[in-house]
């Protein structure tokens, strides 16, 4: 196996995909180094674990050193709003966090590096094709997000002409879910939102008339193609989607549907503001390299709900850009 008793970091990875990732790791026999700045009660005992802030440069290098291969998986996360709200949340550490890292990694010489960007580097268009990025502009409901992400892909560009370094892969993810994820309403993405509130209220309202078309990728799908993108070195930019369109209503539909023993309405609220009409992934790239997603919406959904309802209790130890006292 490739990652057998390979030295592997992985940032963010007491995160919704890094949890995933970390175990899918673990089977393949990698020894593992976690840098996060969430509870260390969030990482498998049988990791190393640094609970520690990849802002400050020396931070990067001392996680960085003696590994062979490093997953920069840290980031912000939050709903559009929130973005829209605390940009500067957003654009600020992801950018400093990022350059830091891939900095850090070619100083200690780690052999493969993957960089997580973002769906929030594509212009408004139906389908987002690899190669479209650089014609156009970030959509403005991801401005920040987008334009950070899109500056530490070119910081990969300039290692690869400047240094040689081809061994960085560039994964851009659709809208990621699944459990492990931020349930909070104030700023979590749609589906952990929605299932947090059906919880506890009826009728649940949604923002919006339900039609936006989004594509929706389960986190374990994701870290499957993070993997499959070091191993085979994979070094151009690459989506990681289901390359299926399902519309907000839908998603809602089966999020209620999946609710035990409760039957909830829902209420759109068609005074608030949906956002872009469709975003679906091409995926044809990823196909080419034997990446496919395998968890259908509502597979993924309705583990996700179950996992919630089993864990809601014991979720607060997860650090939170937003929360005003950190």
């Amino acid at each position: 196996m490739f990652y057998k008793n390979k030295k592997v970091l992985v940032t963010g990875g007491t995160g919704l995909v890094g949890k995933q990732l970390v175990n899918l790791l673990l089977e393949n026999g990698a020894d593992i180094t976690i840098a996060s700045l969430d509870d260390p009660k969030r990482a498998p005992k049988n990791v190393n674990f640094y609970q520690i802030d990849l802002r400050y440069f020396e931070n990067c290098l001392k996680v960085c050193k003696n590994q062979d291969i490093v997953f920069h998986l840290a980031g912000i996360k939050g709903s559009p709003a929130m973005a829209k709200e605390k940009p500067a949340s957003f654009f600020v550490p992801t950018i400093t966090f990022s350059i830091n890292m891939m900095e850090a990694a070619r100083k200690m010489e780690v052999s493969r590096f993957l960089f997580t960007s973002s769906v929030g580097v594509y212009s408004p268009a139906e389908i987002f094709f690899e190669n479209d990025v650089w014609k156009t502009f970030p959509s403005p409901n991801d401005k920040f997000a987008g334009w950070a992400k899109r500056i530490c892909e070119l910081q990969a560009e300039a290692y690869k002409i400047e240094y040689g370094w081809d061994k960085i892969s560039i994964v851009r993810p659709a809208n990621i879910y699944g459990p492990y994820d931020n349930f909070d309403p104030r700023n979590a993405m749609v589906i952990p939102s929605l299932i947090n509130r059906a919880l506890k209220e009826n009728p649940l309202i949604v923002w919006g008339d339900g039609s936006p078309i989004r594509d929706f990728i389960h986190s374990r799908d994701v870290a499957r193609g993070m993997m499959i993108a070091v191993e085979k070195s994979i070094n151009e930019p690459i989506n990681l989607g289901s390359g299926e369109g399902f519309t907000i209503k839908e998603i809602a539909e089966i999020i209620v549907k999946n609710i035990p023993n409760k039957k909830i309405d829902i209420d759109w609220d068609i005074t608030k503001p949906k956002g872009d009409k469709k975003r679906i992934m091409d995926v044809e790239k990823a196909k080419s390299y034997g990446i496919e997603s395998k968890i259908s919406i509502e597979e993924g959904i309705k583990e996700t709900i179950n996992w919630y309802i089993n864990n809601k209790n014991n979720i607060d130890n997860r650090y939170n850009v937003f929360n005003e006292k950190q």
